[in-house]
């Protein structure tokens, strides 16, 4: 059975770009040091890990896709798959050829000699996706399995995936049949008026979740935009409240779709962890097998788990989204109904939208499948909106003066105020790619996470919680935990004007540049 499954991934605006003090040196990866406490908590819970484990693992898995991609280059038609050990400490790369082992070695990697070449098992995969339609409801999916250096074919009983392999005039010698019964993919489209992002289905509604921001829009699942009816279908938001248009709809074969919204929504590079907090996106770098990866979907929130493999073909054979989709990557991460579309994040790298999955969240089977973005920004020639790092600068406001640390006061709870621009450090504003805004080796902060007009904009000890989230939309310095923006009380142009959040308006006494 399919469903459509919706994402969380966050709309906003776009990234202020903060500044660092010359004195605070940048941290080695935000993307591992600055981890928002939401991932953090899904990785706990879903890979049984510390904090300080989560960390090093992800420290680990970004050399590990450094090192892969420079190996894959290096050995070429030598290279035959790559991955991570169980915890993502060691990168083990195969190959068919003894002498590769020097070369992998030398890049700090376990080398691992295999029968069967990349280009081999390829050919196994083509045939069996020329010979889809033979696969029957019983034959779920397939997909070249690295460690094991075989295709695995997964399906209800053993007779059917042998059957199905026969069928495809593929040597059994290359395949592994694995038995899952009641194991079928499921893109989750959950046919009642929904949540999230919403469209409607011949007389009734249903709905998805947001992928990844991209100018103008967002990508999500090709079979949320093939439901709601193709190119030109509307959606509204969470709220009700229109909200934009599908310009882009592949599904089958594919499962990526591309929003364009109207100009009340903006999207910015974050993901939602559904518990107040975002998490940053900075790239779109794809991960090693056996790296760590979390997902945010509109049912069940923030799930963890591993890449299980890449290059694998479904067969969804029930309403609402039938056809057979190639190319997805399975990963161990639950899902359920109303996550399609969702983002997938390994770090702070985009990585995919939720297409199907298969078993509940609490039964040791459970799998989800990603279609990768790369290829649906590929398709539609679109950009990633990522968070660029490591930027620093004045903000400037009405009067052209800066926003200030009041004499450099680098203290817990010190207010912040506009004076004359003067290139000095407390005014010098970093923005790390975490969703903060730091100066001084603190963070911009709402005092006392308050969410009402007139709490005090002041600067504080970083924790990266809501109250110390700020993006940038059109000149207005906005955050999203109380959806209002950074003000100088009293609407003045004048040095000492103190900062406060308020309702946005527009004026001229909440707008920022950078300089």
């Amino acid at each position: 059975m399919l469903c459509l499954l919706s994402v969380a991934a966050a709309f906003a605006v776009a990234p202020v770009p903060p500044t660092q003090a010359a004195l605070e040196p940048p941290p080695t990866d935000p993307a591992v040091e600055s981890v928002p406490e939401g991932m953090l908590a899904a990785m706990r819970r879903d890979l049984g890990v510390t904090d300080a484990q989560a960390r090093e693992r992800l420290r680990d898995e970004a050399e590990a896709r450094k090192t892969e991609k420079s190996l894959r280059a290096s050995l070429g038609g030598r290279f035959s798959g790559a991955w991570l050990t169980s915890g993502g400490a060691r990168l083990v790369v195969a190959g068919t050829d003894p002498a590769s082992e020097a070369v992998v070695r030398a890049a700090g990697a376990e080398f691992r000699l295999v029968q069967r070449s990349a280009d081999r098992l390829g050919r196994a995969m083509s045939l069996l996706d020329k010979n889809a339609k033979r696969a029957g409801p019983r034959v779920h999916s397939w997909r070249v399995d690295v460690p094991s250096n075989r295709v695995v074919v997964q399906s209800e009983d053993q007779e059917s995936g042998e059957r199905f392999v026969r069928d495809s005039d593929v040597s059994a010698d290359d395949v592994r049949v694995v038995a899952v019964p009641g194991g079928g993919p499921k893109p989750g489209a959950n046919l009642i008026g929904g949540e999230r992002y919403n469209f409607s289905v011949g007389t009734g509604a249903a709905n998805c979740s947001v992928g990844f921001a991209v100018p103008g829009g967002f990508l999500t699942a090709g079979h949320c935009g093939a439901v709601a009816g193709g190119v030109g279908a509307p959606t509204t938001g969470a709220n009700g409240a229109s909200q934009g248009r599908f310009l882009g709809v592949s599904f089958p074969d594919n499962d990526y779709a591309w929003v364009g919204v109207n100009a009340d929504w903006a999207p910015i590079p974050w993901v939602t962890d559904h518990n107040n907090g975002v998490i940053p996106v900075t790239g779109s770098e794809e991960a090693t097998i056996g790296s760590s990866i979390c997902r945010s979907g509109a049912t069940t929130g923030w799930r963890c788990g591993t890449v299980k493999a890449k290059n694998v073909t479904l067969d969804y054979d029930s309403p609402p989204a039938i056809g057979t989709v190639y190319g997805l990557t399975e990963t161990s991460a639950c899902a359920a109904g109303g996550d399609s579309g969702g983002p997938y994040l390994s770090g702070n790298q985009a990585q995919g939208l939720m297409s199907g999955y298969a078993f509940p969240c609490d039964t040791d089977w459970a799998t989800s499948w990603f279609q990768p973005v790369n290829e649906a920004l590929d398709a539609y020639g679109l950009t990633l909106k990522a968070f660029g790092g490591r930027n620093a600068g004045r903000l400037i406001g009405l009067g052209n003066r800066c926003i200030d640390v009041p004499n450099g006061n680098a203290a817990d709870g010190q207010y912040l105020h506009v004076w004359d621009c003067n290139g000095t450090n407390w005014q010098t504003w970093w923005w790390p790619g975490d969703g903060t805004v730091r100066a001084l080796g603190l963070c911009m902060d709402v005092a006392g996470g308050a969410v009402n007009n007139g709490a005090t904009v002041q600067v504080a000890r970083c924790s990266g919680g809501p109250a110390q989230q700020f993006v940038m939309n059109n000149g207005e310095l906005v955050n999203p935990q109380s959806k209002k923006c950074v003000d100088i009380r009293g609407g003045g142009s004048g040095n000492g004007g103190r900062l406060q959040i308020w309702d946005c308006h527009g004026g001229g006494n909440q707008k920022w540049r950078h300089g």
